[in-house]
């Protein structure tokens, strides 16, 4: 088994422990307001990393090429407040159109 399959497993059963710790140590209180802002901030986060990493990496090189573009007329069709499946569209149809170009 290699290293990355062993953090994996590893990662996973950490979140299982604490999943089902959680409920035990609190015994039904509520969380700190702190943590449950910090708590509340962590999957947007999470997200906006997984977007940023696989837009702008390949490997471990940075690159501008399409998909780049493509987030870039997404946020434009944000910042126009036009509607999910609209932004997705736009999106995808601005990278596929630059790959088809080049």
């Amino acid at each position: 088994m290699s290293t990355t399959w062993i953090v994996v497993l590893g990662a996973g059963l950490g979140t299982l422990v604490l999943k089902g710790l959680a409920p035990a140590v609190l015994g039904g209180r509520a969380l700190p307001p702190r943590l449950v802002g910090a708590m509340a901030l962590l999957a947007p986060t999470l997200l906006a990393a997984l977007i940023v990493t696989n837009t702008f990496a390949t490997g471990r090189d940075l690159v501008l090429d399409p998909r780049a573009a493509g987030l870039g007329a997404a946020l434009v069709a944000v910042l126009l407040r036009a509607p999910v499946l609209v932004v997705i569209f736009v999106a995808a149809a601005t990278a596929a159109g630059l790959r088809a170009l080049a």
